[in-house]
């Protein structure tokens, strides 16, 4: 069971103060669903880089669970690719509902003191990643091997900081997949996380009526966000703000880590 209070960003004894907190996660959230809009992920990512500045990783990935499970839900729900994929990423799933279930069982989920700077390691790595030309490839008959300990390693990491990008993303794009099924297989990869990482937070006692009525309330501003940023695609160049948007996260890392 988790000892520290939950949601203290909000029980502020000064009402200015809960008043700024509240605007404070409204507007991360309307950027992090923006972020989402224009290069189709990245919510999660942000919004608890973001909020980890701000409150302890628990809560904040408590704030996350009810946006990125409708957002991401939507994301896989679009394709019509469902069948063939969840077939063929199956391993996947299963690893990381294992890694978070297990990882959340040894070490709690994102209470040992340093999450906050493997929080700001994962956003680095992230970061270097997506900046870089490196691509790599997964042949079919390593599928299932490498998504099972993939999604392992991804669970992992998520109990740990909340995250479930790495090596999840890396992995997807190296399976070769059309833009519009690389899009729905995130998508099933982050409902998975995002599912698991509400079950362990369950078990932790981070996920009560408190945390979960915030949670619903963060939908609306990352909704907008979506919104916003599904337009603004349309007016940059979203190689660019591929870009600038991990530069920005590299950044996040590196001040987490230190």
């Amino acid at each position: 069971m988790m000892q520290h209070s939950r949601m203290n960003l909000f029980d502020s004894v000064h009402p200015d103060g809960a008043s700024m907190a509240i605007l404070l996660v409204l507007a991360i959230f309307f950027v992090a669903g923006a972020v989402k809009g224009v290069i189709g992920l990245g919510l999660p990512t942000v919004a608890m880089g973001l909020l980890s500045l701000a409150m302890a990783p628990p809560e904040a990935a408590a704030l996350l669970v009810v946006p990125s499970m409708v957002t991401n839900v939507w994301q896989l729900a679009a394709g019509g690719r469902f069948m063939p994929l969840a077939k063929r990423l199956w391993p996947l799933v299963a690893g990381i509902f294992a890694g978070t279930l297990l990882g959340a069982a040894w070490l709690g989920t994102a209470t040992q003191p340093w999450a906050p700077r493997a929080l700001g390691i994962a956003l680095l790595l992230y970061a270097a990643l997506g900046l870089s030309s490196v691509r790599l490839s997964v042949p079919r008959r390593f599928e299932r091997g490498l998504g099972a300990a993939a999604g392992a390693v991804t669970g992992a990491v998520t109990a740990c900081t909340g995250v479930f990008v790495i090596p999840a993303v890396p992995y997807l794009q190296a399976l070769g997949l059309e833009k519009d099924e690389l899009v729905q297989a995130l998508g099933i990869a982050f409902t998975a996380s995002t599912l698991a990482l509400a079950i362990a937070l369950s078990r932790e006692g981070a996920l009560g009526l408190q945390a979960m009525t915030a949670s619903l309330g963060a939908l609306v501003p990352a909704m907008a966000g979506m919104w916003a940023g599904q337009l603004l695609r349309r007016r940059i160049s979203p190689a660019a703000f591929r870009r600038g948007f991990f530069c920005g996260l590299g950044l996040l890392g590196l001040h987490l880590c230190i």
